[in-house]
């Protein structure tokens, strides 16, 4: 590989394939795909290679079913496990999926020890806690993606009920990835106007609610898996402010040490994302109500570590 950044995307399946999709079409850089299945990530790297000439890319695509052609990578980001089915919640994927994270980032620890990590595999929120402490990491470095997606299907939701284009829909979400996350209408707006003033209240309430259970909407009408292309450009937008040191404000999982009266857990809330991660957590002011939900959000956050901590005892959670 030459002088671009280097993009590792763990897992081969379809939210990995298609973050390596994402990445090597902005042309900015080379990606290396790993999963365990032989031949799957080097036919999708592949294919993907074949794509550049008429998509207009020079990325070089790698796969492999070893981590040495990993060796160096700026940015690794993990989606390994099993995906969920219907009727199984994020939380029921804890037992298998654990292991795979804290598999995944020893190995991707030995061989790029400067590397940042972000985290997609589910439950997101606890995998990225136990992907932190398996790495030996600064908090910096170990990033859950989950507010970005949320946020996205909170501005879909949005721009469709007022009949009006995304790009002008900035919408908040706090709080883990899952039932309990806390979308904030007051701050979210179109054309800088709040939706509580272009909405009526029951219907911003249909659509928090909808937004809190986006996933688990994807996953009935698939069957057969979940989401995929919307966590996948979610990915690839928190690679793009942190290799292209963009400082964006994302609403990201990260380890909070007394923001929000919330210490010791990786929870969502808004964060400037750059060249060396996590570069600031934003504080904003929120209500009362706000304020419970978010800590309510956070305690079942705190339910799934507790599970992680009886069973992996040996790197203290």
């Amino acid at each position: 590989m030459g002088a671009r950044k280097k993009v590792t995307v763990i897992g081969a399946g379809n939210v990995g394939a298609t973050t390596a999709q994402r990445l090597a079409e902005r042309d900015f850089y080379d990606v290396v795909m790993v999963d365990i299945i032989d031949g799957l990530p080097q036919g999708k790297a592949l294919d993907l290679r074949e794509s550049g000439p008429v998509e207009g890319y020079d990325s070089l695509v790698i796969g492999s079913n070893s981590y040495e052609e990993t060796a160096n990578s700026d940015v690794v980001v993990i989606t390994s496990g099993i995906a969920r089915k219907p009727g199984m919640s994020r939380d029921d994927l804890i037992n298998t999926n654990a292991g795979i994270v804290r598999q995944v980032t020893e190995s991707v620890v030995k061989y790029s020890p400067n590397c940042i990590i972000i985290v997609v595999s589910n439950p997101l929120d606890a995998m990225t806690q136990l992907a932190w402490k398996a790495s030996g990491f600064p908090k910096n470095r170990v990033i859950g993606m989950a507010g970005v997606l949320d946020s996205a299907r909170f501005k879909h939701f949005i721009a469709e009920a007022l009949n009006v284009s995304v790009e002008d829909v900035n919408a908040f979400v706090l709080g883990g990835h899952g039932d309990t996350m806390v979308p904030l209408p007051r701050y979210s707006t179109v054309a800088g106007i709040p939706i509580t003033e272009l909405l009526p209240e029951e219907k911003v309430k249909a659509i928090c609610d909808r937004t809190a259970n986006g996933g688990a909407e994807v996953v009935a009408l698939l069957k057969t898996g979940s989401a995929y292309y919307a966590p996948a450009s979610s990915a690839a937008a928190m690679v793009d402010s942190i290799l292209l040191d963009k400082k964006r404000i994302m609403p990201t999982a990260t380890l909070l040490e007394g923001e929000y009266g919330i210490s010791g857990l990786f929870v969502g809330v808004p964060c400037k994302l750059g060249i060396n991660g996590v570069e600031q957590i934003i504080e904003i002011t929120l209500t009362a109500e706000e304020d419970a939900a978010l800590k309510k959000s956070a305690a079942a956050v705190n339910e799934l570590v507790e599970i992680i901590r009886l069973k992996v005892t040996d790197i203290g959670l």
